[in-house]
This record gives C-alpha cells, sequence and structure tokens, in this order.
C-alpha cells in the first residue's frame, strides 16, 4: 500500500502503511486504510462564551459574544503557547475518549442559548479539527450565526479554499517574519502563513492579524517594519493587533513585554501605512481604540475586552462621515 499525505495543513505529513503509531505531527490524525482521519472530530475540550474582542477582532460585532470551542491538538509547538495544555498533545494520550462529545447542532444550539452571535474555532489550531469545524460551520450558518478561525495560519491551499466558504472572519497569528523563528520557536514555516494571510485578504472573509512581541525574539524595529510593510502592500485597513507577551510555558525566562515596546511599535506600524493598529494585554491603552483615519476622532473606546463606547453609525465617522472598514451589523 503506497504512502498517503494528509492534506490539512501545511506539513502535509505522510503517513506510512505501517504507520500505525504515527499520529502526524499534530497528533491528531490516523491512516485508515487510503484515507485520513481525525481522532478528535466532536471532542471538546474546551466551551465558553466570549466578548468578540478576545479572539481579538476589532472591526467585527463589537460587544457581541462568540462561542467559543476547541478539541486537543495543535499543528505547532510554540514555545511560548498559553494553551499548552490542550494543545501539546502527548502521543500517549487516548484521544479517542478525550474531551466532551458534541455534534454540530448541540454547539449551534448551546450558541443559540447564550446569546452569542458567531461560533470562534479558537484556544488551539482549529485546522487539526477542520472537518468538525467545518460541519459546524454549515450548522452555524443556517442558523443565522457567524463563524470565525482564530489560526495560526499554516492550513493547506486547499484547507484555506474550505475554509473561505464558510467563515464570517479570521485572525491569523503573524508570529514573526523570520522563517529561523517559526522553525525554531514555533515548530512551522513562514511563507505558507504570509500565502494564507494574502489568500484570506482577497477572499471576502474578513481578516485581522495578530503578533505576540516577545521581547529579544521578534520585536526589533526592522522586523516591526517588515511585517507592517507586509500588510500594508495588502491592504492598508487590515487591522493588525500588537500583543503584549507574558512568561508561558517554555519561554518563562522571558520578562513580560514593555508597554512602550507595544506603543513604539504601534507607531511605527501607523507610520509605514496601516490605518488600524491596536495594542492588546495592556486593557485602558489608548491603542484599544477604534480611530477615525480620516479626522482622527476616536470611534470605539475599549477597556480590554469591554466596550466602553461606541460612536460609529453604520460603519461611519459621525463627524466626517468616512467609512470604517468592517463587519459592524
Amino acid at each position: 500500500m503506497s504512502v498517503v499525505t494528509c492534506g490539512v495543513c501545511a506539513h502535509a505529513c505522510r503517513f506510512a502503511a505501517d504507520a500505525s503509531d504515527f499520529h502526524g505531527l499534530c497528533h491528531t490524525r490516523r491512516r485508515r486504510g487510503a484515507a485520513i482521519e481525525s481522532l478528535v472530530y466532536g471532542r471538546i475540550v474546551a466551551e465558553h462564551v466570549d466578548p468578540i474582542e478576545k479572539k481579538p477582532l476589532f472591526h467585527v460585532s463589537p460587544a457581541s459574544l462568540t462561542y467559543s470551542i476547541a478539541t486537543v491538538g495543535c499543528n505547532f509547538r510554540c514555545r511560548h503557547c498559553q494553551n499548552s495544555g490542550i494543545s501539546q498533545v502527548d502521543e500517549a494520550l487516548s484521544l479517542p475518549r478525550s474531551g466532551r462529545r458534541r455534534s454540530p447542532d448541540e454547539i449551534v444550539a448551546a450558541a443559540l442559548a447564550c446569546g452569542c452571535r458567531s461560533i470562534s474555532y479558537t484556544y488551539v489550531e482549529p485546522t487539526v479539527f477542520i472537518e468538525f469545524a467545518l460541519d459546524c460551520c454549515r450548522a452555524a450558518k443556517e442558523a443565522g450565526l457567524g463563524n470565525i478561525f482564530v489560526s495560526n495560519g499554516f492550513m493547506s491551499a486547499a484547507s484555506a479554499r474550505l475554509l473561505a466558504t464558510e467563515l464570517t472572519a479570521i485572525n491569523i497569528d503573524l508570529k514573526s517574519f523570520s522563517d529561523t523563528f517559526y522553525r525554531d520557536i514555533c515548530g512551522g514555516r513562514l511563507q505558507p502563513v504570509l500565502d494564507n494571510i494574502a489568500y484570506f485578504c482577497q477572499s471576502g472573509v474578513w481578516l485581522e492579524v495578530t503578533t505576540l512581541l516577545i521581547p529579544g525574539l521578534n520585536d526589533s524595529q526592522a522586523e516591526i517594519m517588515a511585517m507592517a510593510d507586509f500588510l500594508a502592500a495588502l491592504n492598508p485597513d487590515i487591522p493588525w493587533h500588537l500583543s503584549g507577551f507574558h512568561p508561558a510555558w517554555r519561554l518563562r525566562h522571558i520578562p513580560p513585554t514593555p508597554a512602550e515596546t507595544l506603543t513604539a511599535a504601534r507607531r511605527l506600524a501607523l507610520a509605514r501605512g496601516l490605518r488600524h493598529v491596536y495594542t492588546g494585554n495592556r486593557p485602558g491603552a489608548a491603542g484599544e481604540r477604534t480611530i477615525c483615519p480620516g479626522c482622527g476622532t476616536a470611534l470605539i473606546r475599549r477597556d480590554g475586552y469591554r466596550v466602553i463606547e461606541d460612536a460609529l453609525t453604520d460603519g461611519t465617522c459621525p463627524r466626517c462621515r468616512a467609512s470604517i472598514p468592517g463587519l459592524w451589523g
């Protein structure tokens, strides 16, 4: 029997005929005959109601609630993962018995019962449970709910095309502009992420991007300019979230990101042509506001994940009538 390649993410793991103990680099898939099947379909280990601002999405239905779900597993091994307890799967874990068994209809019913306007596939890399996510997306759309992916952007081109038909919005982590960082810190590669950011930018799915600035690893002025230039060349209206690092998992020896670093990075990104740049993990900072790029009016004021003022009028600035890109309904 020939080798079978998994087409879900850019790792393109190859499963040999006798590789019964190989579960892919995400540890959540196995070969059955000539096909690759998920070990985590419907096995939900995290299920919460979140403000949509937590994803973070700042230009999609402000102050709305989103129903967040995850299985175990991830196709990255980020040394600073804040959800390593569920993302970094030990192959010894009995995946078919992990989590609570849920159907797409049950997820949608729970989201509606909690007053949510969308479902978010998040906490781990949702591409590893793409089969379940897509089934939930289709059921959610029928019920009038939006669908949100919070992703590392390392899905295959085929997976990206499938998701683009179902998603309302996606937030993609641009973890660095260095392939060395991706290989050494995350266990991935940069180019597939850049390709998918570019793809979703023109796909009709609303796109926002997040970068966690880690002191000494990806916070240099040169790297911030390179990332800002890449995003601005795609579309200067892409919202870019610059988040502060907190010591986690295998990078506990690195100190938190100074607030001054986030502020300076935001100024630099704005100077490079991006119109909506935010600072995260620093509640109350000016960088949490949505500002009209035309007249400078503060349109949406936030404190952490809480919206404290929304002055938008049908997606436009009430002062100069400039249209602010986003999904505001």
